[in-house]
């Protein structure tokens, strides 16, 4: 049986659609799975944590310059409203990994990941009232799933107490200015390429860090710069630039929710490395976040729709 010319047509658009968008979901998993080390590295830095966040960004600048030639994306300076887009999005970058690094310091490696992590829910929302409507039902029941599995890495592997709260607040600041972040990043995103894009943000993001973290007296200059390469390949590189790319062509609300993976990974490698719990609690609550990562992703009703891309406005 042959389709229709106007048919045909929409199958071709679809098929189309859902290529890039299957392997933005897959660079969306592996940039968070990168993310998720982040901690662990900033723990063994050897620098202050502010310093650390410089270092993240300066040292993967050379890594993001080389792979943006590679895929064609030269980097050239935008327009002046998406630089000035891009300077915004650089100052909560910035802000937050000067905050969420302090709290790395301060907390559990569980705790400074899960609640550096709210930006998840609010990314989330921002983008239901965006489209202007309600969850849907699978929507609502991913959305609820994945909250049901924070408060269970809450209640297990993130330890709330007096010795942890300094820690704790700080990750809660870094989870607030991330959203900001991921907001201008998302609305930038379909006015430039994902690598040109990270690369003037990381550039913006460490001329603003420097200055901080000399004016805060930290040590910059490690011992061994093992940790700090990582960290800026690692979080930065693969992390922040599959993020990125995820972010031209996945909803909000999957973003989000995929988000929510990292608490789960960075508490296994507190487990693993500092013999932070991990109970069966926890290993219940990040099954309970993949399952909502699964219903995120399901397809309502047996018609297919089209996704439109977001354009942001130059």
């Amino acid at each position: 049986m042959s389709l229709p010319r106007a048919g045909k047509c929409a199958y071709g658009q679809l098929v189309a659609q859902q290529k890039p968008t299957s392997l933005a979901f897959i660079a969306l998993l592996v940039g968070n799975v990168a993310l998720a080390t982040g901690p662990f590295l900033v723990r063994n830095s050897g620098v202050g944590p502010v310093a650390a966040g410089f270092w993240r960004l300066a040292l993967a600048l050379p890594f993001l310059w080389a792979i943006a030639w590679m895929f064609r994306q030269p980097v050239q300076w935008p327009k002046r409203t998406v630089t000035l887009a891009i300077a915004g999005a650089a100052f909560f970058f910035a802000a937050d990994l000067a905050a969420w690094h302090a709290g790395i310091l301060l907390t559990k490696l569980g705790n400074a990941t899960l609640f550096g992590n709210i930006s998840s829910f609010f990314f989330a929302a921002w983008g239901l009232w965006l489209v202007r409507k309600w969850p849907s039902v699978l929507q609502a029941a991913a959305l609820t799933l994945a909250a049901a599995g924070c408060g269970l890495l809450m209640w297990g592997s993130a330890e709330l107490s007096a010795a942890n709260l300094r820690g704790d607040l700080l990750a809660v600041l870094a989870g607030l200015l991330y959203t900001g972040y991921l907001i201008l990043v998302e609305r930038t995103r379909g006015g430039l390429q994902p690598m040109p894009l990270l690369f003037i943000a990381s550039l913006f993001g460490a001329a603003m860090l420097l200055p901080a973290a000399l004016a805060a007296g930290e040590q910059i200059l490690p011992d061994n710069w093992t940790a700090l390469v990582a960290l800026a390949v690692c979080s930065q590189v693969i992390g922040q630039g599959l993020l990125v790319y995820a972010l031209g062509h996945l909803p909000p609300l999957v973003i989000g929710i995929a988000m929510l993976t990292q608490p789960a990974l960075s508490a296994l490698l507190g487990w693993l490395y500092y013999g932070e719990a991990f109970t069966p609690r926890d290993w219940s609550g990040a099954a309970m976040i993949v399952v909502a990562l699964v219903l995120v992703r399901m397809r309502e009703g047996s018609a297919p729709r089209l996704r439109q891309p977001v354009v942001a406005p130059n």
